[in-house]
């Protein structure tokens, strides 16, 4: 109890004294970053999921390829879910001037649970959500269904046996996929309209939908539930398998938030050893007295750690109150008008702060503790500081590898973890060497530590002087820096590189249906619209069989992607050229060579594990087709051209049934061309991906604005630790000045030096963390966000200036104050 009232004694001190000050600062601003990050990316996260589930029409969907039993509707009522049916199905819609092929969409009163059907009264009208289903005897047609039968909103079409009254444009449908079906042009309509329309008869093919809302327990309580009892044709889609585009989204921005936590726990270990260290040197006399008063060692450190839990403990509870605040503040003037009213956050994020705070604790500070407990008493007499021990150094390595298993928590995926904190690392180790070096060739320059002429020489000198010092300060600066350029510079490439992933330049209308006696009057139809005439490709469908001789089977594979690949028929395609947007990675392109062969598509072989040699069999039109992979394809399938998992060589699949497909982008100026190509060529089916592109455009947009949020509060952590690191040699430095004064020198010479030091620091610093920023930048994303990262020249010259005028001008600002000490006030405390 004693020892407790000592170390709360100690607290109070200290923090009068102002020597709790930057300790406490820097473990309040990291726990506050890192739960004002985590509570954020939480919700954040959370709120995305949930807008994202509009894309389903519900929480969780289920399909199945033919009508779901009461079994399961009655289970889902009463787990208190909402259950709203939904049929898809191809069928002609028919008007007075023609029929077309539609995607019919038959839905349930109550459609959709999750998101929205906005509808116009015709084109280039405002458009409002719907709020309701069709009525009965009612069908609603987009634009380009109301356009190809030359009807308007008030007119009749027939929709198999019956005929309906257009009511209204569907302008939108959140729950509208990527796939053939959702492309083509839409007809929905009431499901108490489909008996009578003898639209689905027995053997029909068609899509039987049930969308489900709820409670996240009770929807993940009837998902474990539905598991055990799928039949036949029978699956269960969320938002991880049923969207994979939306998904992809989804992961890049949860890759971002992640990043900009990772930084904050490493900013933060960074400032609280920088912060420590110095508390550490300020507190040697302070444990020598207490020796001297008859204090045990023991007794020593053990109110030294109280002070410390104490502390932390307050510090970091303290900064979890602020993260909260933040956050909120955050959420209520910013996020709301982008997200949407956020969920309650989990308690995970108060658990991460807590967590890094006790890291951040026995990591960091316990290794500096640990030489207080050997400070002799003689030291009151001689001030020579307690070098490190080894026990001392395993407790450093102890602090590291729970920083590293920290990183690894809050990364979420080995991947990212592993190429964060193997980055830095490898950064803190060269940058250490570097510092050792350019300090062992100052030490050799002659004249240093001169006071003649000028103040620059003693600056480089007292760089020298203190070598282990200003290694640390050096290697600390520059991790800090590098966390800095990553969070403005690297991440805006990132960012960027993100968002063009979907270039604004993508094909928007595919057309298919084409004839082969077509291609010609096809090429000049582009041509007289002074357009490039797209590469016409040939589409055979094909299932994947037989894998060097063993079959193809769902069940072998455990990841649902691979399973579903492995049930589902693949687009085929061949040729002499690989098509535009393709490079080949392995092996050799066939080109006009008639031996049977395939080339397939990198991700599709990563999944499989193909590799160059391998021999694929796949049945197309009731035969086997079997050949060796000559190649492997890299490709971007964010371009939305024509692309193909396999493509065969000549001479292969020319007999067999084919449909030929292009891809092209209609240009803004040209709103008839869609029409025009219809008319001339009415055996056409044009799709318009337009929507779907606007979709995917506006989704990202929208989470790169969350992303940009988040990184501000990393950036501020970066910040701190900057003005910690400045602050970690403000003793010595003080110290050096009183004796110059003393010595006799004058303030512009005492001026040039502090300039001097402060400007190599900040110039080695910020050329390493922009070179270490860029590798970093790179490897994130080559390997983690698998999109290209190219570093901007320019903005990193930029960086350099910037931020070696932002080291000296805050060295210089924490040092001006003591220009004007009086010497003997310092040396007095020797």
């Amino acid at each position: 109890m004693n020892t407790l009232r000592l170390a709360l004694r100690m607290v109070l001190r200290d923090l009068r004294a102002g020597e709790l000050h930057l300790l406490g600062l820097a473990i309040v601003v990291a726990v506050a970053a890192l739960t004002s990050v985590g509570f954020l990316g939480d919700r954040v996260s959370r709120a995305l999921d949930r807008e994202a589930n509009q894309l389903l029409g519900g929480d969780l969907l289920l399909r199945a390829d033919h009508p779901w039993s009461g079994e399961i509707t009655a289970e889902a009522r009463r787990r208190d879910l909402g259950v709203v049916g939904s049929i898809l199905f191809t069928s002609m819609v028919s008007s007075e001037s023609g029929a077309q092929l539609a995607a019919v969409k038959v839905v349930d009163s109550g459609y959709p649970l999750r998101g929205s059907v906005r509808i116009a009264k015709g084109p280039n009208q405002p458009d409002v959500v719907a709020g309701r289903v069709p009525e009965r005897g009612e069908v609603w047609l987009d634009e380009r269904l109301l356009s190809g039968l030359g009807v308007s909103v008030g007119e009749r079409v027939g929709l198999g046996e019956l005929e309906f009254r257009v009511g209204g444009m569907v302008t939108f449908e959140s729950d509208r996929g990527a796939n053939f079906f959702s492309l083509l042009p839409r007809a929905m309509f009431n499901a108490a309209d489909l008996p009578a329309s003898g639209l689905l008869v027995q053997g029909s093919r068609a899509t039987w939908r049930l969308h489900l809302a709820g409670s996240p327990d009770a929807i993940a309580g009837f998902e474990a539930w539905t598991k055990g009892h799928l039949g036949r044709g029978e699956a269960i889609e969320t938002i991880e398998n049923a969207r994979p585009e939306v998904r992809t989204a989804l992961d890049q921005a949860q890759r971002f938030l992640r990043l900009a936590a990772l930084l904050a726990v490493i900013l933060a270990a960074v400032a609280v050893g920088l912060s420590a260290r110095r508390f550490m040197r300020r507190h040697l006399d302070a444990c020598a007295v207490m020796r001297c008063l008859g204090a045990r060692q023991r007794q020593v450190m053990a109110i030294v750690l109280g002070e410390f839990v104490l502390f932390g403990l307050a510090a970091a509870v303290l900064g979890t109150l602020i993260g909260w605040a933040v956050h909120q503040g955050l959420v209520s003037l910013v996020l709301k008008s982008i997200v949407g009213e956020l969920p309650a956050p989990s308690f995970q994020p108060l658990f991460y702060g807590l967590s890094i705070g006790l890291v951040l604790l026995t990591g960091f500070v316990f290794p500096q503790v640990l030489r207080l407990r050997h400070v002799p008493a003689l030291r009151v007499l001689r001030r020579e500081i307690v070098p490190i021990e080894a026990r001392s150094a395993a407790a450093w390595l102890v602090g590291g590898a729970a920083l590293v298993a920290v990183i690894f928590w809050v990364a979420g995926e080995f991947r990212l973890g592993a190429m964060v904190s193997g980055s830095f690392a490898v950064a803190l180790g060269l940058f250490s060497a570097i510092a050792w070096g350019l300090l062992l060739l100052l030490g050799r320059m002659r004249g240093a530590g001169t006071l003649r002429g000028s103040g620059w020489r003693y600056g480089l000198a007292a760089l020298v002087r203190r070598k282990g010092s200003t290694i640390v300060q050096v290697s600390a600066i520059g991790v800090g820096m590098t966390a800095l350029v990553l969070l403005t510079l690297v991440r805006g490439d990132l960012l960027d590189s993100w968002r063009r992933m979907s270039p604004p330049d993508a094909p928007n209308r595919f057309v298919i249906n084409i004839q082969p006696d077509q291609r010609e009057p096809l090429a000049r139809f582009f041509t007289e619209r002074r357009m490039t005439a797209p590469a016409i490709l040939p589409m055979i469908r094909g299932r994947l069989t037989a894998i060097n001789g063993r079959e193809v089977r769902p069940e072998d594979y455990a990841e649902d992607r691979t399973r579903r690949l492995a049930e589902r028929e693949f687009n085929l395609s061949y040729g002499t050229s690989p098509p535009e947007g393709n490079s080949v990675v392995a092996g050799t392109w066939h080109g006009n060579d008639t031996a049977p062969q395939f080339s397939v598509e990198q991700g599709l072989a990563e999944t499989f594990h193909l590799k160059v040699g391998d021999r694929v069999r796949f049945t197309v039109a009731g035969r086997a087709v079997e050949a060796p992979i000559t190649s492997v394809r890299k490709l971007d399938w964010d371009s939305m051209r024509v692309n193909f998992f396999f493509i065969a060589s000549v001479g292969m699949l020319e007999n067999d049934p084919a449909s030929l497909i292009i891809s092209f982008r209609q240009p803004e100026a040209d709103k008839g061309l869609t029409q025009d190509l219809v008319r001339r060529f009415p055996n056409f089916s044009v799709i318009d991906v337009d929507a779907v592109i606007g979709q995917l455009r506006a989704l990202t947009d929208q989470l790169v604005l969350v992303v940009q949020f988040v990184f501000i509060f990393a950036l501020v952590a970066g910040f701190i630790v900057l003005f910690a690191a400045l602050e970690s040699t403000h003793d010595e430095r003080e110290f050096e000045l009183a004796m110059l004064r003393t010595l006799g020198a004058r303030n512009r010479q005492m001026r040039q030096a502090i300039i001097a030091e402060f400007s190599v620091l900040g110039v080695v610093a910020t050329l390493m963390a922009v070179g270490g920023a860029s590798a970093i930048g790179w490897g994130l994303g080559r390997q983690v966000f698998k999109i290209a990262y190219t570093p901007d020249p320019l903005g990193s010259m930029l960086v350099i200036a910037a931020g070696t005028v932002a080291v000296v001008l805050g060295g210089w600002i924490g040092m001006r104050k003591l220009f004007g000490r009086v010497p003997m006030a310092v040396l007095r405390n020797l």
